[in-house]
């Protein structure tokens, strides 16, 4: 019997992709391409067929088109994406003891202690087989110590692969792959290892820790840990995922709608920044009022994964038209963010230009700048436009 932790990190294998596979069949095998349909856009996933041409995520479409000019392009259909996304994840819930939910197609699960029961790896594939056959949809997954090892043993075995890393295999498994493969190393850290001559992981993790504190910092130490297969960081229930809101009580009852909703506006936007610092998004929000004489009222509804200000301000102000039945004065606003899994927003480039996009980043810089309020809306204003 294994000792240590058992952690299992499943990943469905270029997810947006496998679900238009699944409603077209005649897609498989084929360079797709979702996002990018017009030339200001923004590929937002892409097959392993088109990976192939160099495509990525994030990448402009018209150099996505250069590269691969006989590719499928596909504007893409986010509520088909959450709604697979939580049909995986009710699969998971009904299966596991406890597991998190990383981001929309990536979940951990925590078998520690279930292995004289029951072998981890052996269970590991019967879920894996059950979402495949339920869903129709390919997924790989990695079992190994930690979040990291496994997440790096599914990235290894995909697409649609199993891997199964011990303890005593870990630094071998890790040794011989590129620093790139580590989870959270981004581009610039790459390059100034790189220049640095440290390539491998075998020789990231013989740097002493002193020497990585003072390149990076706490960063630093973090990626040497990575490096050794080391990662206390537990499995997050996902039941006890936080959300994100705010609420506002008026000085003086008010019906005063379009100042509400010109307040729901500024809150929403204010919120969706919060979501973006964190790295977040959100597939539930929820609205509530309170009238005058204390009566509380909510209206909630799930959303298509997101974070982007657009979306989440025309749901709350629908919600709000719904919840506000009664022509009495009004004390409390509040609106709130829930259902949160990790993700950076990539998933509504398909339905945004890349001007309107990037004016979202633009945006943010400046609230980071110059603080959250240094930037809103005309509309918030008052002012035409």
């Amino acid at each position: 019997m294994r000792e240590g932790k058992q952690i299992i990190h499943m990943d469905q294998d270029a997810f947006f992709v496998s679900v238009e596979i699944k409603k077209d069949r005649s897609l498989a095998g084929k360079p797709v391409i979702i996002g990018g349909t017009s030339d200001r856009g923004v590929v937002t996933s892409c097959s392993y067929e088109a990976r192939k041409f160099g495509v990525h995520a994030a990448m402009p479409a018209r150099m996505a088109k250069m590269l691969c000019p006989h590719a499928v392009f596909i504007r893409g259909n986010m509520d088909a994406y959450s709604k697979a996304s939580h049909e995986i994840t009710d699969i998971i819930r009904e299966k596991v003891p406890l597991f998190e939910k990383a981001s929309i197609d990536e979940h951990y699960i925590d078998m520690t202690g279930m292995d004289r029961f029951y072998g981890c790896m052996t269970y590991a594939h019967e879920l894996r087989q059950t979402i495949i056959k339920e869903l129709g949809l390919p997924i790989s997954f990695g079992l190994s110590v930690n979040k990291t090892v496994s997440k790096m043993a599914t990235n290894e075995c995909k697409p649609n692969g199993e891997k199964n890393v011990v303890a005593s295999d870990v630094q071998p498994f890790l040794n011989p792959l590129s620093i790139r493969k580590i989870p959270g190393l981004g581009e610039k850290t790459f390059i100034k290892l790189s220049d640095m001559g440290i390539k491998k992981i075998s020789t990231l993790a013989q740097i002493h820790p002193d020497q990585m504190s003072m390149l990076m910092g706490k960063n630093g130490l973090s990626l040497l840990q990575k490096a050794k297969g080391i990662d206390n960081s537990p499995v997050i229930p996902y039941a006890e995922q936080k959300s994100i809101g705010t609420q506002c009580t008026f000085k003086a009852d008010t019906i005063d709608v379009n100042m509400i909703n010109n307040l729901l506006i500024s809150m929403v936007m204010d919120i969706a920044f919060q979501l973006r610092e964190k790295k977040k998004l959100a597939a539930c929000i929820t609205v509530t009022i309170r009238y005058s004489n204390f009566e509380d009222v909510t209206r909630q509804a799930s959303i298509p994964y997101t974070s982007l200000d657009s979306t989440l301000i025309e749901k709350a102000k629908e919600l709000f038209r719904q919840v506000y039945t009664k022509r009495m004065l009004l004390r409390l606003v509040g609106v709130r963010l829930s259902s949160l899994v990790n993700g950076f927003e990539q998933i509504d480039m398909y339905s945004e230009s890349q001007e309107q996009y990037s004016l979202v980043q633009a945006m943010d810089r400046i609230r980071k700048r110059f603080g959250e309020k240094a930037i809103t809306r005309a509309s918030v204003l008052g002012i035409d436009v």
